[in-house]
């Protein structure tokens, strides 16, 4: 009896490790209102190059699905606005959605969410009364085949749902939308689903520079903002519009609702009087975006509670109206390369002065980092040999550089062509942070780019950077060692019930 009370109890904590290690996750909006962008088993190749492990659509593309079966890549797909009176009157056109465009490819395309209507109170038709009837028939029909536990269901939304977002704890919906709100809020409740928002602190400074500082929307401001109600202190605009959220959500008395941010993101080109759209805002934003989201560092509201956001967007899209910046969010342009450096693990690439020496001439190389493993090498030679037009045939067989024959160095001779080829910039030398930029000649030798000297002194370096990481990393260590000893324990107690039944 005892051994059967310990067997439940490791089970039971070792499900609250799982979801309190789980820590919040980055992940990229794949917009395709172009018509220049690459097909979408390259886009597949792409994501997986960039170690991009959360990928969220705009629709349920059935070519789209087909790419990234079997990639490992989580899918947010969606119900777009013009199917919600489809999708809210008749139970039937949901199941038959669900029977004939999602599963045929699922679980092999691991679709995780369903979103319901996009940013409806922003939608000049009024669609906003479908939105929750059409949830509930798509829970329904996941409910038919067993899938509601693993899929879960909600809308998306833009900060314009609030009447209210300053101060933070002045938050407040509003009362023009109660009528969908309400219900909407309580299925998310029940169901255990997030309040989904898209935000952008970008239109905040835009729009209104006068009150609100460039670093403050950027993650960099030295200074607080308090909220005068409760005394806590803002460093960030992200920060203060999440927390708006939450505070709104306690008035209605909604306080189990989490929040998931489905947008955010910085333009890297703007028209005339948007100075601020720049590849180095959007890097910067982003960047800082990332470590905050990895380091589960929450809100003042929300102090250590991790959050899930997605960087809007994956390339930049040529179709869409407005301003110049609207077809300007994109991490990557239509033919693959990067519009700026971005490092989707949260950790810095190692840089130049990793090595010991420093090069008088200013000469860098690129080479490959001694901690990628071999199918994330394997994927980025692939993708440097194949879409980024490097010539890799002389590390062929019997071809010049073949040897040594090991993937480290056909990748570093791959890196290094393209990381010339570009322009020698850090970005050239990204590889989802799978490349390392030296100034110290990695000792070529008929085209051997890592010796043993080169590796060990690379080595030696990231075993310094991960010694000085963020605590993100001692917290994945710890859960680590707690998730193996639990394990061991509940591999002792059930093998001791297995030996008390004989």
């Amino acid at each position: 009896m005892a051994s059967r009370f310990k067997l439940v109890f490791a089970v039971c904590f070792l499900l609250l490790l799982l979801d309190f290690c789980r820590g919040g996750i980055v992940g990229v909006c794949y917009g395709r209102n172009a018509d220049d962008l690459p097909t979408p088993d390259k886009v597949a190749e792409l994501v997986k190059l960039h170690n991009i492990k959360y990928l969220r659509l705009y629709d349920s593309n059935i070519q789209v699905l087909k790419a990234f079966a079997n990639t490992g890549v989580e899918l947010m797909i969606a119900v777009p606005n013009s199917d919600l009176l489809a999708f809210s009157q008749f139970q039937s056109n949901v199941d038959s959605w669900l029977k004939n465009s999602i599963l045929p490819y699922y679980p092999a395309a691991k679709i995780t969410y369903i979103t319901v209507g996009l940013e409806v109170t922003d939608n000049p038709d009024n669609v906003s009364a479908l939105v929750v009837p059409a949830m509930k028939n798509v829970l329904t029909a996941l409910k038919k085949v067993g899938l509601h536990k693993r899929i879960k269901v909600s809308s998306t939304h833009s900060l314009g749902v609030l009447s209210r977002s300053f101060p933070p704890s002045a938050g407040a919906f509003n009362s023009s939308h109660a009528y969908f709100l309400k219900p909407m809020l309580e299925f998310l409740a029940e169901n255990q689903s997030p309040f989904m928002i898209d935000l952008y602190p970008y239109y905040a400074y835009r729009d209104s520079p006068n009150n609100v500082s460039l670093d403050y929307a950027l993650f960099e401001s030295s200074s607080e903002v308090i909220d005068p109600n409760t005394g806590l202190l803002y460093t960030n605009m992200f920060d203060a519009q999440i927390d708006s959220l939450y505070f709104a959500l306690m008035a209605l008395n909604f306080r189990t609702i989490k929040v998931m941010v489905t947008e955010t993101g910085w333009p890297s080109k703007g028209s005339l009087n948007e100075k601020a759209a720049t590849p180095d805002n959007a890097q910067t934003y982003n960047m800082n975006l990332i470590r905050h989201v990895i380091n589960d560092s929450g809100t003042p509201a929300k102090p250590g509670e991790e959050l899930d956001v997605y960087i809007f967007s994956l390339f930049n899209e040529n179709r869409k109206p407005g301003l110049e910046s609207e077809r300007n969010w994109g991490l990557f342009y239509p033919d693959q390369t990067s519009v700026y450096n971005l490092d989707f693990t949260g950790k810095a690439a190692v840089g130049i002065s990793s090595l010991n020496g420093t090069s008088s001439s200013g000469t860098t190389w690129c080479i490959a980092s001694s901690k990628a493993s071999e199918s994330e090498l394997q994927n980025a030679v692939d993708w440097a040999c194949g879409p980024g037009n490097v010539d890799c045939s002389a590390i062929q067989p019997s071809q010049p550089c073949f040897e040594p024959d090991n993937l480290a160095s056909h990748a570093s001779f791959a890196f290094n062509s393209y990381y010339q080829q570009n322009g020698a910039t850090d970005v050239a030398c990204s590889f989802g942070g799978n490349g390392i930029k030296v100034d110290k000649d990695p000792s070529y030798d008929n085209c051997i780019y890592l010796t043993t000297k080169g590796i060990n002194k690379t080595m030696t370096s990231n075993t310094t950077a991960m010694a000085n990481s963020t605590s993100s990393s001692t917290r994945s260590e710890v859960c680590a060692w707690i998730a193996s000893y639990f394990l061991t324990t509940l591999m002792t107690i059930v093998m001791n019930l297995g030996n008390a039944a004989f």
